[in-house]
Protein backbone atom coordinates (compact mmCIF):
# COMPACT_ATOMS: atom_id res chain seq x y z
CA UNK A 1 0.00 0.00 0.00
CA UNK A 2 1.46 3.37 -0.98
CA UNK A 3 0.92 6.49 1.06
CA UNK A 4 -1.23 9.12 -0.58
CA UNK A 5 -0.47 12.80 0.05
CA UNK A 6 -3.08 14.32 2.30
CA UNK A 7 -4.98 17.43 1.24
CA UNK A 8 -5.23 18.52 4.89
CA UNK A 9 -1.49 19.23 5.22
CA UNK A 10 -1.53 22.71 3.67
CA UNK A 11 -4.33 24.22 5.83
CA UNK A 12 -2.76 22.72 8.94
CA UNK A 13 0.57 24.39 8.16
CA UNK A 14 -1.21 27.65 7.42
CA UNK A 15 -2.88 27.52 10.84
CA UNK A 16 0.50 27.05 12.49
CA UNK A 17 1.83 30.32 11.07
CA UNK A 18 2.06 32.96 13.82
CA UNK A 19 -0.42 35.81 13.78
CA UNK A 20 2.35 38.40 13.32
CA UNK A 21 3.52 36.64 10.15
CA UNK A 22 0.01 36.63 8.75
CA UNK A 23 -0.40 40.34 9.50
CA UNK A 24 2.99 41.16 7.93
CA UNK A 25 2.07 39.17 4.83
CA UNK A 26 -1.21 41.11 4.56
CA UNK A 27 0.70 44.40 4.88
CA UNK A 28 3.08 43.35 2.10
CA UNK A 29 0.21 42.31 -0.16
CA UNK A 30 -1.68 45.56 0.57
CA UNK A 31 1.41 47.47 -0.63
CA UNK A 32 0.92 45.85 -4.04
CA UNK A 33 3.59 43.16 -3.78
CA UNK A 34 2.19 39.85 -4.90
CA UNK A 35 5.32 37.73 -5.37
CA UNK A 36 7.88 37.53 -2.55
CA UNK A 37 9.90 34.92 -0.74
CA UNK A 38 8.78 33.72 2.71
CA UNK A 39 12.06 34.93 4.23
CA UNK A 40 11.04 38.51 3.45
CA UNK A 41 8.25 38.21 6.00
CA UNK A 42 10.74 36.94 8.60
CA UNK A 43 13.18 39.77 7.87
CA UNK A 44 10.48 42.42 8.14
CA UNK A 45 9.21 40.89 11.39
CA UNK A 46 12.73 40.96 12.81
CA UNK A 47 13.15 44.59 11.75
CA UNK A 48 9.83 45.68 13.25
CA UNK A 49 10.53 43.79 16.47
CA UNK A 50 13.97 45.40 16.84
CA UNK A 51 12.63 48.84 15.91
CA UNK A 52 9.76 48.56 18.41
CA UNK A 53 12.08 47.50 21.22
CA UNK A 54 14.47 50.37 20.45
CA UNK A 55 11.62 52.91 20.43
CA UNK A 56 10.24 51.60 23.73
CA UNK A 57 13.70 51.69 25.33
CA UNK A 58 14.23 55.26 24.12
CA UNK A 59 10.79 56.27 25.39
CA UNK A 60 11.56 54.70 28.78
CA UNK A 61 14.80 56.67 28.93
CA UNK A 62 12.93 59.89 28.10
CA UNK A 63 10.31 59.16 30.76
CA UNK A 64 13.00 58.43 33.34
CA UNK A 65 14.84 61.62 32.41
CA UNK A 66 11.70 63.70 33.01
CA UNK A 67 11.06 61.96 36.34
CA UNK A 68 7.96 60.00 35.27
CA UNK A 69 7.31 56.42 36.31
CA UNK A 70 5.28 55.48 33.21
CA UNK A 71 5.78 55.99 29.49
CA UNK A 72 3.19 58.25 27.87
CA UNK A 73 2.32 59.24 24.30
CA UNK A 74 4.74 62.17 24.25
CA UNK A 75 7.67 59.91 25.16
CA UNK A 76 6.75 57.48 22.37
CA UNK A 77 6.37 60.31 19.84
CA UNK A 78 9.73 61.78 20.84
CA UNK A 79 11.42 58.38 20.59
CA UNK A 80 9.92 57.75 17.14
CA UNK A 81 10.95 61.21 15.94
CA UNK A 82 14.48 60.60 17.22
CA UNK A 83 14.65 57.28 15.40
CA UNK A 84 13.34 58.80 12.17
CA UNK A 85 15.80 61.70 12.29
CA UNK A 86 18.87 59.56 13.01
CA UNK A 87 18.11 56.14 11.51
CA UNK A 88 16.47 56.78 8.18
CA UNK A 89 17.87 58.93 5.40
CA UNK A 90 15.47 60.77 3.16
CA UNK A 91 16.36 60.30 -0.51
CA UNK A 92 17.24 63.39 -2.53
CA UNK A 93 14.51 64.95 -4.62
CA UNK A 94 14.02 63.82 -8.22
CA UNK A 95 14.76 67.28 -9.65
CA UNK A 96 18.11 67.41 -7.86
CA UNK A 97 19.11 63.97 -9.13
CA UNK A 98 18.06 64.85 -12.68
CA UNK A 99 20.13 68.04 -12.63
CA UNK A 100 23.12 66.17 -11.20
CA UNK A 101 22.85 63.49 -13.90
CA UNK A 102 22.68 66.12 -16.67
CA UNK A 103 25.81 67.84 -15.38
CA UNK A 104 27.66 64.53 -15.11
CA UNK A 105 26.55 63.38 -18.56
CA UNK A 106 27.80 66.57 -20.26
CA UNK A 107 31.33 65.18 -20.15
CA UNK A 108 31.75 62.45 -22.79
CA UNK A 109 33.15 59.09 -21.86
CA UNK A 110 36.73 58.32 -22.98
CA UNK A 111 37.12 56.36 -26.20
CA UNK A 112 37.71 52.66 -25.84
CA UNK A 113 41.06 51.68 -27.43
CA UNK A 114 40.98 49.25 -30.34
CA UNK A 115 43.42 46.86 -28.66
CA UNK A 116 42.01 43.63 -27.36
CA UNK A 117 43.00 41.62 -24.34
CA UNK A 118 44.19 42.45 -20.90
CA UNK A 119 45.41 46.02 -20.49
CA UNK A 120 48.34 46.24 -18.10
CA UNK A 121 50.15 49.33 -16.86
CA UNK A 122 53.61 50.13 -18.24
CA UNK A 123 56.29 47.51 -17.58
CA UNK A 124 58.03 49.59 -14.91
CA UNK A 125 54.83 49.59 -12.84
CA UNK A 126 54.18 45.85 -13.18
CA UNK A 127 55.52 43.31 -10.74
CA UNK A 128 56.50 40.90 -13.49
CA UNK A 129 60.30 41.16 -13.17
CA UNK A 130 62.37 38.61 -11.26
CA UNK A 131 62.49 39.37 -7.58
CA UNK A 132 65.37 37.14 -6.61
CA UNK A 133 69.09 36.73 -7.35
CA UNK A 134 70.89 33.50 -8.10
CA UNK A 135 74.00 33.03 -5.96
CA UNK A 136 77.02 32.18 -8.00
CA UNK A 137 79.11 29.09 -7.28
CA UNK A 138 82.28 31.19 -7.61
CA UNK A 139 83.37 32.51 -4.25
CA UNK A 140 85.11 35.79 -3.72
CA UNK A 141 88.90 35.27 -3.40
CA UNK A 142 89.06 37.27 -0.16
CA UNK A 143 86.62 35.01 1.64
CA UNK A 144 88.13 31.71 0.46
CA UNK A 145 91.10 31.95 2.84
CA UNK A 146 89.25 33.51 5.79
CA UNK A 147 87.53 31.58 8.53
CA UNK A 148 84.08 32.41 9.81
CA UNK A 149 85.58 34.11 12.86
CA UNK A 150 87.74 36.38 10.73
CA UNK A 151 84.78 37.27 8.52
CA UNK A 152 82.72 38.22 11.57
CA UNK A 153 85.59 40.37 12.90
CA UNK A 154 85.93 42.15 9.55
CA UNK A 155 82.21 42.69 9.41
CA UNK A 156 82.19 44.09 12.95
CA UNK A 157 85.07 46.46 12.17
CA UNK A 158 83.38 47.57 8.97
CA UNK A 159 80.06 48.31 10.65
CA UNK A 160 81.43 50.00 13.77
Amino acid sequence: MTAQPSNNVQPLQRDQVPRDSKVMELIIRSAGVSDFEPKVVQQLLEFTHRYTIDVIQDAAAYAEHTGKNDIDDDDIKLAIQGRINHSFIHPPQQEFLTQLAKEQNKEPLPQVPLRYGLRLPPERHCLTALNFKIISEVKHPLFVKLSITNILILLYLYLY
